[in-house]
């Protein structure tokens, strides 16, 4: 071998050696990078998508063949988040203008009750509602929209299960919500005193008869309703409000229909759920420790891996359906089941409450816990039935309170 054979083989030597010793550098510091990363990277980050965003295919379609659907979008007794929520398409909002026009959305659209009562039954393909039913123009809105909906979606937690509206159930009814807000609140008294009506405090009426006509105002019920309850529902698609995902699974499955033909889910499929519950979801670290006190999260120094509950802080996420992709735990705030429950379950609250309650300490060798150890965990919780039934009072069994009137 010559000499120059022998340099090209040792500089070729060395050109691989080079690589060679470049990786087995990278790969002895790749521990301490991935360590690194790890620290700098929230949790979240951690956990892969379970739930997908569908691919809409083309932002700008055009019209339908057929020409454009009508949508409606109806607002009842929500706190607008989920109208919000549509505005989560970002541009597809384009794709949706393309599709569909829009004979009804309060906020955004200046469609009439008249209008819509003029339309024939049924020439609305799709009307979402959103918000529970408290009222008699919230029934009466629903009701029409059924009427004029080839297809109404329960869009959101409050459509779905009640949601915050559905705590007044607990109350005594109209009467007690309307004495409290209009004579009880600081502002209201102060405002019946100045104004001289401490003896007969003013209230809004449900009709006044004013110089230019009949002024009206809703009829205020007893008992808030889930929008089941009140009319027939084609799908749910449940958050609070629903998340960008499930919104796109919506979307998906319109433009497929009005597109393309294809077949819409069976109707009362949930859109935006999984089969798993919340904890399967969570990436966070379970050890599944036992519960003897009951912290809020401002009140520790929140770990960012450990399961929520081994750290003392009551998370839903074992009774909640997953889909959300574990949105709050991921960043440290509890679970507090606004996705309702799984799909095994009827009773979102009492679910909760069990999976919560297993955790109690109860010894291996003693199936049974003292009356008092018992209370005293459970009074550390502020507000229970607030609590496990902060979304789905209204789908309950509980429902609401009632109060026993005293027979002769």
């Amino acid at each position: 071998m010559s000499f120059f054979d022998r340099f090209k083989k040792k500089k070729k030597n060395e050109e691989t050696a080079a690589p060679k010793a470049e990786a087995k550098k990278e790969a002895a510091a790749a521990p301490a990078a991935a360590a690194k990363e790890a620290a700098a990277t929230p949790v979240g980050a951690k956990n892969p998508t379970t739930y997908p965003t569908a691919d809409l295919g083309t932002l700008l379609p055009g019209a339908p063949k057929n020409g454009k659907i009508n949508l409606a979008i109806y607002w009842a007794a929500a706190c607008g988040g989920c109208d919000v929520s549509i505005l989560d398409t970002n541009e597809r909002v384009l794709t949706i203008g393309d599709m569909a026009n829009i004979v009804m959305w309060p906020i955004a659209a200046d469609g009439k009750e008249k209008d819509i009562e003029a339309m024939p039954d049924k020439s609305i393909t799709v009307s979402l509602i959103n918000g529970a039913v408290r009222n008699t123009e919230n029934e009466h809105m629903v009701k029409l929209l059924r009427q004029k909906s080839l297809l109404v979606v329960c869009y959101g937690t409050c459509a779905c299960f009640g949601g915050t509206p559905a705590l007044a159930n607990l109350t005594g009814g109209k009467d007690d919500i309307l004495n409290y807000v209009y004579t009880k609140t600081p502002t209201s008294a102060n405002f019946q005193k100045d104004c001289g009506h401490a003896d007969k405090p003013v209230v809004p009426v449900n009709e006044y008869k004013a110089p230019e006509g009949v002024l009206t105002l809703p009829v205020l019920y007893d008992t808030v309703k889930t929008l089941d309850q009140v009319i027939d529902v084609d799908y749910y698609i449940p958050g609070c409000p629903p998340l960008q995902e499930s919104i796109s699974q919506l979307l998906k499955a319109v433009v497929d229909f009005v597109y393309n033909g294809v077949a819409l889910p069976p109707k009362g499929a949930e859109i935006g759920v999984t089969e798993k519950c919340l904890c399967d979801e969570c990436p966070r670290t379970k050890e599944y420790k036992r519960i003897t006190k009951i912290v809020e999260p401002y009140q520790i120094d929140v770990d960012p891996d450990k399961c929520l509950m081994d750290q003392g802080i009551l998370c839903l996420g074992p009774a909640t359906v997953g889909g959300c992709n574990a949105r709050c735990t991921i960043v440290g705030q509890p679970c507090r089941g606004c996705y309702g429950p799984t799909h095994l379950v009827q009773e979102h609250g009492s679910s909760a409450l069990s999976a919560i309650a297993s955790l109690f300490p109860v010894l291996d060798d003693d199936p049974t816990m003292d009356e008092e150890k018992v209370i005293e965990i459970m009074s550390q919780i502020k507000d229970p039935l607030g609590y496990f039934y902060a979304f789905t009072l209204g789908k309950s069994l509980l429902n609401r309170s009632v109060k026993e009137e005293k027979t002769a």
